[in-house]
């Protein structure tokens, strides 16, 4: 039963893992690649990603 897999099992492993090492590469480039700002402006407000401070109380707080 084993046998019957032979280079079909092999090559899917193959496959897999290349597509894996694809997606790592694809993410490395994305992490570690150089980032450029552009010159638009100020950044503008994203809401709570921007304007949270740890330690600071929500304005709805008692």
């Amino acid at each position: 039963m084993a046998e019957d897999a032979g280079s079909g099992g092999a090559r899917e492993v193959l496959l897999v893992l290349a597509v894996a090492g694809a997606g790592l590469a694809l993410a490395a480039v994305a992490a570690f690649g150089p980032w450029q700002p552009s010159d638009d402006g100020p950044p503008q407000d994203r809401g709570a990603a921007r304007s949270f401070t740890p330690g600071m109380s929500a304005p709805h707080a008692p």
